[in-house]
């Protein structure tokens, strides 16, 4: 499976911009990361990770 690269460097370098896209002004803290859950290999290219709650 392939990447957006564009959006994906961009959302990975200014995470904030994705929340000005959608009016919210709490990014603080997020982070962009491409995980993958311990299954068949089922990726996801692209997820904001909220910050730790501690």
């Amino acid at each position: 499976m392939r990447r957006d690269s564009l959006f994906y460097q961009l959302f990975a370098q200014l995470p904030h911009t994705f929340f000005d896209l959608l009016g919210i002004d709490s990014a603080e803290g997020y982070r962009f990361d491409s995980i993958e859950l311990k299954e068949t290999a089922f990726r996801i290219d692209g997820v904001f990770v909220p910050p730790d709650s501690s």
